[in-house]
Formats: C-alpha cells, sequence, structure tokens
C-alpha cells in the first residue's frame, strides 16, 4: 500500500496543473462535463487516501490496536507508516472535511436566497425585467428559475444583442450550470488543489452559455458584440452571486466567438480518463491492502492470544494425556487453519 495509496494524490497535483489550460481549448460543453468529473474523482481520491494513510498509521498505536483486536507489531513490520505521516494525514482530512461542511452549508443557503430572490421578482414568466439604472443581467436557479436583467442593461444593448443576451442566460438555467458550479465548489472546499478548476470551470460555463447563444441567434459576431458591451456597462457594478454573461474573462470569451467554433478534440479527454482511472485503481488497491493488512494483524493478535492461554493453562494443569491430539494454538484461533491442517481435518 506505500506505494497505491500516494497515486490519488499524485494523480489530484496532476490534472489540478493540466486540466485548467486543457479545458479552455476543446468544446466548452464536454471540457464543463470532464472538469466535473475531474473534480469529484480527484477530491474522493484525495480524501480517501489521507483517510488509508491516517487509519494505518493510527492503527499501529497500541491502545488504538487493543481496541480493534489486532497486532501493532505485526502491522508496523508490514506497513511502514509513520506516525508522523499519519498525523500530517489526518489533520488534512479534518481541516478538508470541516471545510467542505462549512461549503455545503454555504451551497444550501445559496440555493435558499436564489429561490427567495425568485419569488420576489415582479412577474410569473421566466424573464423579469426590474427597473434599475445599474446595467445587470443575471440567471437564478429556482423551480424554475428566472432571468433577470435591468432597464439599465436593456438600454445599452441593440435588438439582436438582447435576444444573445436572453438567449446566453436561458442556457445557463436549461443546462443547470448552477450545478456545475456547486461541484466545484465543494470540491475546491475538501481540496484547496482544486481550486484551479473551479477558476476554470466557471469561465468553461460561460464560453458553454456563449456557443449556446450562438447557435440560438445564428451570429457568432453578435453574441460577441452583446458580451463586450453587456460587459462594458456592467463594470463597477455590484455583480450578484448568480450566474451572469458579464461573468468569465470577457476578452477571452469575445476572441472566441469571433474565432470558429472549436474543433472536437480527443486526446485531452483520453489523457483524462486514464489519470482518473490510475486514481480510482490506486484508491481500490490501497483499500484492498488495508484490509488484507489489518486481517492479518488480526490473526497474528489472536494467534498470540490463543498461545499465550495454551501456557498459561499448561502451567496451571500441566499437559494431560486423553487419547486424543493436543489442539495447537494456531488451530483454535478464530477458525483459521493451514492447507495442511484442512487437508488432515478431509481424511
Amino acid at each position: 500500500m506505500t506505494i497505491s495509496v500516494y497515486i490519488p494524490l499524485l494523480v489530484t497535483i496532476v490534472l489540478a496543473v493540466l486540466a485548467p489550460r486543457a479545458a479552455r481549448r476543446p468544446a466548452p460543453r464536454a471540457a464543463a462535463w470532464a472538469l466535473a468529473c475531474t473534480a469529484l474523482v480527484t477530491a474522493v481520491g484525495w480524501l480517501g487516501s489521507l483517510a488509508l494513510l491516517a487509519f494505518t498509521g493510527f492503527a499501529q498505536i497500541p491502545q488504538v490496536a487493543e481496541e480493534g483486536h489486532w497486532s501493532a507489531a505485526a502491522l508496523r513490520t508490514e506497513d511502514p507508516v509513520s506516525l508522523s505521516v499519519a498525523a500530517v494525514s489526518a489533520l488534512a482530512l479534518a481541516a478538508g472535511l470541516a471545510s467542505l461542511g462549512v461549503a455545503a452549508a454555504r451551497q444550501v443557503r445559496h440555493v435558499v436566497w436564489a429561490r427567495r430572490e425568485c419569488g420576489r421578482m415582479p412577474g410569473d414568466m421566466e424573464l423579469a425585467v426590474i427597473d434599475d439604472e445599474v446595467p445587470q443581467a443575471f440567471a437564478l436557479p429556482g423551480a424554475p428559475g428566472r432571468i433577470v436583467v435591468s432597464r439599465g442593461m436593456l438600454r445599452c444593448l441593440g435588438d439582436l444583442e438582447r435576444e444573445a443576451l436572453l438567449a446566453h442566460e436561458r442556457a445557463h438555467l436549461r443546462s443547470r450550470h448552477h450545478v456545475f458550479q456547486a461541484v466545484w465548489r465543494l470540491t475546491a472546499a475538501a481540496n484547496p488543489l482544486l481550486r484551479p478548476l473551479a477558476g476554470a470551470g466557471a469561465f468553461v460555463l460561460e464560453r458553454w452559455a456563449d456557443e449556446e447563444a450562438a447557435a440560438r441567434v445564428g451570429s457568432r459576431t453578435v453574441v460577441a458584440r452583446a458580451v463586450g458591451r453587456a460587459a462594458l456597462a456592467a463594470a463597477g457594478a455590484a455583480r450578484p452571486a448568480a450566474l451572469a454573461a458579464t461573468g468569465g474573462a470577457v476578452p477571452q470569451r469575445v476572441r472566441a466567438l469571433l474565432a470558429p467554433p472549436p474543433a472536437p478534440r480527443t486526446l485531452p479527454f483520453v489523457a483524462g480518463a486514464l489519470l482518473l482511472t490510475l486514481c480510482c485503481g490506486g484508491l481500490a488497491s490501497a483499500a484492498s491492502d488495508s484490509e488484507n493488512l489489518v486481517d492479518s494483524a488480526e490473526r497474528a493478535q489472536c494467534a498470540a492470544d490463543a498461545g499465550a492461554q495454551g501456557a498459561a493453562d499448561a502451567g496451571v494443569r500441566g499437559v494431560a494425556w486423553t487419547g486424543h491430539r493436543p489442539q495447537r494454538p494456531h488451530d483454535a484461533c478464530c477458525g483459521h487453519h493451514g492447507p495442511g491442517d484442512q487437508e488432515g481435518h478431509r481424511r
């Protein structure tokens, strides 16, 4: 387990460095799904590896081994995880779980806020126009969600640009982009190394909505102009905690819209899938090794207890001949028998 348990940690570091840059090149919809899967798998692998390291280290403490009924000496011999590594892993695991809990509570509050704001918006249509001169436009997820646009924003755009803006926000709601955001926020809270994936994911979601709007309007130039004008108009305004057309790196989005649609790419996804498979395989192998180590340590402790009990009984009563072969301590140990003993019983 000394090697396999570290594989998820290494894969997480590699993907945290490479995935954000690689996600900007393929089609944004596929890139968003790839980033979400990457964040989920690596977060689980990261926490699982930390848990295994912490357990196998602390399991060598005599008091813990006594409670678990296994041999600390046998476990220490077969799995040389030092207490310092176990302590660091335990602290990192505790910090990650605590941060995950705080992030989950914030996410719940955000969902409650969004649903409450949806109910407060005027009218019962998908589009809610607010009487505000501050240019702003964003999507509020709910059941159903609402698109909120201020009159100040509508005055800054032409008819086609307004259509492009609404198509952009409608794409956020239709594709449930707030779920992707929640995944990236929670996984980044559990593992700070995944924060670059969350930043790249926010940009990819805006690019996804841009491409959906371009397909709906039929002009990439109109969407690029709408995004640029909306961002300039909203510059300096307070940005709500919601999906907005003015979010992300606007110059890069406009440049991507003025270029041809991104060509399909398979190499980044294949490489990412292989790394994620390696992460899952390493974690499964480490978990299996840990289980085997504990089983071996339990058998060793059982054999030691049986041997100690047999020696104590022999010292008190002596060995009495009853016409039967004396039972060895190992034979009486938790029902475990060697191959020779099993063959003798069959005969």
